[in-house]
């Protein structure tokens, strides 16, 4: 396997592709240390301990060191690996590791996230934003399902409150409003993902 091109990162890091396909991320000395230029082969030895020694142990650290900081999904640590120029491999290498010390847990970080903004925003919106952070579809409506229905349990819909409290804020009175009111505040809570059932339950017993 030879050195195709080496490309320049950042002051400190140059991205080596190499003829095969393979992309790697190095620091300038370590490119130095092994001797890679442009065109040169890499030795059988020094590639084998760049893919399973050098590139996983850093991959590994670098995982550490963003959860250290805030949760992530699997999904966008994945995506922040691959930012830094880890090979598929060795991200999956290194995901694997925190993930068998319980660092990533999508089901917690769901659960976590629903509880966090359920008082916030509609449930259909909280799914939403779920999705987006890489959460699959069944993660997320289990998390959805076992939040809501525990706080179903112990008081009202949590959607239905938060209607309630629209109604408030808005001085708009069910009672007493035209149907034309109705219906344009109706559309208002169905656009930021509330069901017209729930919102007429709100209006019936508000």
């Amino acid at each position: 396997m030879t050195v195709a091109a080496i490309r320049e990162r950042d002051r400190k890091r140059s991205e080596v592709l190499t003829d095969e396909g393979l992309r790697f991320v190095l620091y300038k000395a370590e490119i130095r240390k092994y001797h890679l230029t442009e065109g040169a082969e890499i030795p059988e030895e020094d590639l084998r301990e760049i893919q399973q020694v050098l590139l996983p142990k850093r991959a590994k650290l670098r995982a550490m060191n963003l959860l250290q900081s805030r949760d992530y999904t699997e999904s966008r640590l994945r995506e922040k690996l691959t930012e830094g120029g880890y090979p598929p491999e060795v991200v999956d290498e290194a995901v694997a590791y925190v993930a068998s010390y319980h660092y990533i847990d999508d089901g917690r970080y769901a659960a976590d996230f629903v509880r966090a903004r359920m008082g916030r925003h509609s449930r259909a919106r909280v799914r939403m934003d779920l999705l987006s952070k890489g959460i699959d579809p069944d993660t997320a409506d289990r998390a959805l399902e076992e939040a809501y229905s525990d706080e179903l349990l112990a008081a009202e819909d949590p959607e239905i409150a938060l209607i309630r409290a629209a109604i408030r804020k808005k001085h708009f009175d069910p009672q007493t409003a035209t149907w034309e009111e109705k219906q344009k505040f109706l559309a208002a809570m169905c656009r930021k993902g509330f069901s017209a059932d729930k919102v007429r339950e709100a209006f019936s017993t508000t």
